[in-house]
């Protein structure tokens, strides 16, 4: 009997010292990859800073989430190795995504600058809007020009390195979606790996740092909207890069 084909082989890196969220966000990325959340690795930086390549060289796709105390604007016990290890995953064509965190910190690596800037803050689902790259991007191809997705960050891409391409934005907020061109290389402020009902979820978490005004807290819980089209871009990822 032939074996059973295997799955694809995810790592998902962890900047979490909530333990919370670090369920959470293993499920949700897990759901939104198409895979068990058995079968989805995780390394939490936190943890475990000293990463290495021989952590990771296994995996046919390497994911970087969220982080709750942590910046990408500055240093921490992880950055260093973290740094060498995604530089050496692009040099090597390897399929890399990063999330809010993971997406700020790619900018980081290749040269750009991250800063904080609550004028550009969003919490929530908001809309985001393909750029003329973005629409004839295999990922983000077919979708709708503007799509809601979940939001929740206060720091943000302030520029954007030459090596890296915007694929989409929101009006509050640029470099919502990029991507080394050629590359299987992609991030996004947004969050693609939380539903509206997960969004709820986290926010119960962090509420008295989002929103401590009960309120006003109420009102955003209210507002917040489906994201079908933004919950499908893992799942691209994995089929179109990994296969």
């Amino acid at each position: 009997m032939a074996p059973a084909p295997r799955g694809p082989r995810l790592l998902l890196l962890q900047i979490r010292s909530n333990p919370i969220s670090l369920r959470q966000e293993r499920t949700w990325f897990a759901e939104r990859c198409g895979v068990p959340a058995e079968d989805l690795a995780t390394i939490n930086l936190v943890e475990r800073p000293a990463i290495r390549w021989r952590d990771v060289e296994a995996y046919d796709a390497i994911l970087i989430g969220g982080a709750g105390a942590h910046t990408a604007y500055e240093s921490h016990p992880f950055t260093e190795p973290l740094q060498v290890l995604v530089e050496r995953l692009i040099e090597r064509d390897r399929p890399l995504f990063g999330s809010c965190w993971g997406h700020q910190f790619l900018a980081r690596v290749l040269g750009g600058t991250v800063i904080d800037d609550p004028s550009a803050s969003e919490v929530g689902t908001h809309d985001i809007e393909l750029t003329d790259a973005g629409r004839e991007d295999p990922l983000f191809s077919g979708l709708p020009e503007v799509f809601p997705a979940q939001l929740g960050h206060h720091d943000r891409i302030e520029t954007l390195p030459g090596g890296l391409v915007e694929l989409a934005r929101s009006r509050r907020c640029p470099f919502q979606a990029i991507r080394i061109p050629g590359k299987p290389v992609y991030g996004t402020q947004f969050h693609p790996e939380m539903t509206a009902d997960q969004l709820r979820q986290r926010l119960e978490v962090y509420r008295h740092e989002y929103l401590p005004d009960p309120e006003e807290y109420a009102a955003l819980q209210r507002s917040l909207r489906p994201s079908p089209e933004a919950d499908t871009i893992l799942r691209r990822f994995i089929e179109l890069y990994v296969g």
